[in-house]
């Protein structure tokens, strides 16, 4: 039996058994199951509204709702047109009480030009060895994918986007956001 059949079995049984939602098994990995806990993170980061704050937690996050966005590579086309994206939604995200974060394999000091190149207000992780990607199910080295999370304010998982195109993305997120929250 590949693994890839062993893990969806073993998958349907924990649904079947438990209630539990399976996980899903994607290029990067076996992504965290919708409804339950996201996994935790702890980054060095930049933010060009909290300059003095360089490393962030999902912790912090606790009582909002978080994006959580996985992307290839500072200044590559499709990271500035997804990055652009969630920027352009930034007041309406703040209004429904939502954070978000990216995170890629980029150095901190990357992510510090490519949020003053691109006037990004929200954080940029570093995650260079895919730790933190490979729990999201979201590493394929010597890079993250491209997957987003949407985590509610008790830290649950609440919706993923496996393999997503940049254009329009963000207000798709925002989208089932307000869905969530109404």
């Amino acid at each position: 039996m590949q693994r890839r059949d062993l893990l969806a079995g073993i998958g349907f049984s924990l649904l079947a058994i438990t209630g539990i939602p399976k996980p899903s098994l994607g290029l990067g990995g076996i992504t965290p199951a919708i409804g339950q806990s996201a996994p935790s993170f702890s980054l060095p980061g930049t933010s060009l509204t909290e300059p003095n704050r360089d490393h962030w937690e999902l912790e912090q996050f606790k009582g909002s709702w978080l994006i959580v966005y996985f992307y290839p590579k500072d200044f590559t086309t499709g990271c500035s047109i997804e990055a652009r994206g969630f920027e352009a939604i930034q007041k309406q995200l703040k209004a429904a009480g939502a954070f978000v974060v990216g995170i890629s394999a980029d150095e901190v000091d990357d992510h510090a030009s490519f949020c003053s190149q691109e006037s990004l207000s929200f954080p940029l992780l570093s995650d260079p060895d895919g730790l933190v990607s490979k729990g999201y199910g979201s590493w394929m080295a010597p890079s993250s994918l491209r997957h987003t999370f949407l985590i509610d304010p008790e830290g649950i998982l609440r919706e993923r986007w496996l393999t997503v195109r940049p254009r329009a993305h963000a207000q798709e997120v925002l989208n089932q956001l307000t869905s969530l929250q109404s």
